[in-house]
């Protein structure tokens, strides 16, 4: 999101089950506004819970209906539902894709592909050799970020533009 050749590129490593990925998501959704057009922000997966993999993938493929954000919201909603750690429900996430509208079949096609699985996996391949071990982690123009909040975020930015 935002334009590549943005002076100032935000990366960060998420799980969608991830309780404070979801915690973490109205801010990054602020920062994205308050430095829109003047960032550049790619997510990239860390799958550390047992349906991350899954609903990436999910995310991937309604990616390529134009409803990412879309479905990331969505699933950060419902999360308590379907990822719980008690009793995760991951057979609900199709309901969240059709209740957004996603072409069904398109998207079962393209999860049977099994791309959206490389892609995630090659991320968290990536993410151990920089070191992640957890999410959200956040790197701004290469470098890792410990998260200390918004105003740590955002001051890294301002250094950076």
């Amino acid at each position: 999101m935002g334009p590549r050749d943005a002076k100032v590129t935000i990366v960060e490593f998420l799980d969608p089950e991830c309780e404070s990925c979801r915690a973490m998501y109205p801010m990054v959704k602020n920062l994205l506004a308050q430095y829109e057009g003047r960032v550049q922000f790619v997510v990239r997966y860390m799958p550390l819970h047992p349906n991350s993999l899954y609903a990436a993938g999910v995310l991937e493929a309604a990616g390529e209906q134009g409803r990412y954000w879309e479905m990331l919201e969505t699933l950060f909603r419902y999360q308590p539902d379907w990822g719980s750690h008690h009793h995760p429900r991951p057979e609900l996430i199709p309901g969240y894709a059709r209740e957004i509208g996603l072409d069904m079949q398109a998207l079962e096609r393209s999860l049977g592909v099994g791309t959206h699985r490389r892609i995630v996996e090659a991320d968290h391949a990536d993410g151990r050799t920089l070191g992640v071990t957890g999410t959200p982690t956040f790197f701004v123009n290469g470098r890792l970020v410990e998260w200390l909040g918004y105003q740590t975020l955002k001051s890294l930015i301002d250094a950076e533009l």
